[in-house]
């Protein structure tokens, strides 16, 4: 909880990847709040009250997890909603021209774009929802120690430095000072 407040604050894509990863984890621990609260809550060193705060919300997204039936697999709606809300800024901020350097970055990144699309079971995702995957599950095989290409480590930089730069803007946006006629 208080990690994703930070990372929700301060890099939206960065929060996506958090909460995605949150889930998964509540998953591994078969969504039990016993052991949510040995292996999650247990390791913040803060005051009870705290600590009571955090727990709940694992518990409501455990709740949450269960309620969308998404045991298994698959994301939060809300999660998804703010990929999609990632994904109109994205589209607003090229369509605007106000940051030729993020159309630049972009259209440089078309390529893994497609690359990644093409090797996915889902080829109607929007570029955002494609971005965020490929790097999760980057970060799932270096996680498990797995090997890494080279050409997906470049690929894998390309989208971070997209996203970086998209999330750099999308905080400005929301903090009001970047405006869209």
């Amino acid at each position: 909880m208080l990690i994703a407040k930070e990372k929700r604050k301060s890099n939206i894509a960065e929060y996506i990847l958090y909460m995605r990863q949150i889930e998964d984890l509540l998953r591994a621990l078969d969504l039990n709040m016993k052991k949510i609260k040995v292996h999650l809550v247990d390791r913040f060193d803060q005051p009870a009250e705290m600590k009571k705060e955090i727990s709940d919300w694992y518990e409501n997204l455990a709740l949450m997890i269960e309620k969308e039936r998404i045991r298994e697999s698959g994301q939060l709606q809300i999660i998804t909603n703010t990929i999609n809300q990632l994904n109109e800024f994205h589209c607003q901020l090229m369509k605007s021209m106000k940051d030729p350097a993020y159309n630049q970055i972009y259209l440089d990144t078309i390529p893994v774009i497609v690359d990644f699309r093409n090797k996915s079971s889902n080829k109607e995702q929007n570029d955002i929802t494609v971005c965020i995957d490929a790097l999760y599950g980057v970060m799932m095989l270096r996680l498990q120690k797995k090997e890494v290409t080279k050409v997906t480590g470049e690929a894998a930089a390309q989208i971070s430095k997209l996203l970086a730069h998209l999330s750099l803007r999308f905080k400005e946006f929301e903090a009001g000072d970047l405006l869209f006629d």
